[in-house]
């Protein structure tokens, strides 16, 4: 580990994931990394509090970037399940595609996906920003509670499936709505939104060529007329 003490370049086949994040976590992290071979391992760069800058060098496995707050995280590849879950805060941003769950029950900051994103992007998020270049699975938004899903592709089966008050934006097709989940209207304070969005992810996208979906808010609110049924 003597090779990452104070260095900024850390190389996964010399050392391992948690030398690399005891350093990232230590009083006083050098504010640029670089992360070489990561090779598909899990749970790098995880749970990171500073403001510091990780450029990731290649593919990563399980839950890259989990927890983050305030850190800008880059992996330059692909990811796999549960990208930036449960961020807090910072910017996570992959070149490549995205396994299942990328941003589940994220509260915040702002999570990009160049490419496409598997199963349930953005399951249970709770405030974060996720903006895919690509096309998403089917639940994507399921259970979404608060945050913004941009989706410049197409997107898959129920999506928004009992959704509370996330809202999503998507430019192509959608293969279904999840329950509760309905079109809404397009107002010029969402194609602003939408704007921002796309120009904090760096893409050259129109906002007029996205639709909008949210709640009807039937699901989430208690009928007296249904009580029988519980």
């Amino acid at each position: 580990m003597a090779a990452l003490t104070g260095a900024e370049v850390a190389d996964l086949a010399a050392t391992t994931v948690r030398e690399l994040n005891q350093a990232l976590h230590a009083p006083e992290p050098a504010p640029a990394w670089r992360v070489l071979n990561p090779r598909g391992a899990h749970s790098v760069a995880c749970g990171l509090r500073d403001e510091v800058t990780i450029d990731i060098e290649g593919h990563v496995g399980y839950y890259c970037a989990g927890m983050n707050q305030r850190a800008t995280v880059t992996v330059h590849g692909n990811a796999g399940v549960g990208v930036a879950e449960n961020m807090m805060s910072g910017t996570v941003r992959v070149r490549g595609d995205a396994s299942q769950s990328a941003g589940a029950t994220a509260h915040g900051g702002l999570l990009v996906i160049e490419g496409n994103a598997a199963a349930r992007c953005g399951i249970s998020m709770k405030g974060v920003d996720i903006v895919v270049g690509g096309n998403v699975g089917h639940m994507s938004a399921f259970m979404g509670q608060a945050g913004r899903l941009v989706v410049c592709g197409d997107a898959g089966d129920a999506l928004g499936d009992s959704l509370y008050e996330a809202r999503i934006y998507v430019k192509g097709t959608v293969k279904s709505l999840g329950a509760d989940c309905v079109e809404k209207e397009m107002r010029d304070e969402h194609l602003t939104e939408l704007a921002e969005l796309l120009k904090a992810a760096e893409f050259d996208e129109d906002p007029a060529d996205f639709r909008r979906y949210g709640s009807a808010r039937q699901l989430y609110h208690f009928k007296v007329d249904n009580s029988t049924a519980y």
